[in-house]
């Protein structure tokens, strides 16, 4: 039997990952749980994980591989969701939920690196 391959995943990206997808759950309405579970996932779910997947490639500017290591999925898989995401945002407001969303991670990580200074 063949051992499912997982890359290790440093805490800061998983934090990050973690406010990407409570950030994503807050606004759709998607449970955190049920976005990073495994198998088959309900179409709210699916579309949750796919726009925490989009939003961490583009507000954190991770690599395709990077967003599919944190979220336990291969590159593809990332890939794909990033794909539908960037499709998606022709819908005004999904393209107004993810600017909201990327703006907030922006200000957040800004606010921190302030106080650090």
């Amino acid at each position: 039997m063949q051992e499912e391959y997982r890359a290790l995943v440093g805490e800061d990206d998983r934090r990050k990952a973690g406010l990407a997808i409570h950030l994503v759950a807050v606004r759709t309405g998607a449970l955190p749980d049920r976005m990073t579970a495994r198998g088959r996932l309900d179409p709210l779910s699916l579309k949750a994980r796919r726009l925490a997947m989009y939003l961490s490639h583009v507000a954190f500017g991770w690599t395709l591989e990077r967003v599919g290591h944190v979220f336990g999925v291969n590159r593809a898989t990332a890939g794909s969701a990033c794909r539908w995401a960037e499709d998606e945002r022709d819908q005004r407001e999904v393209d107004d939920l993810l600017n909201q969303l990327e703006a907030l991670i922006s200000g957040l990580y800004a606010a921190r690196t302030e106080a650090q200074a």
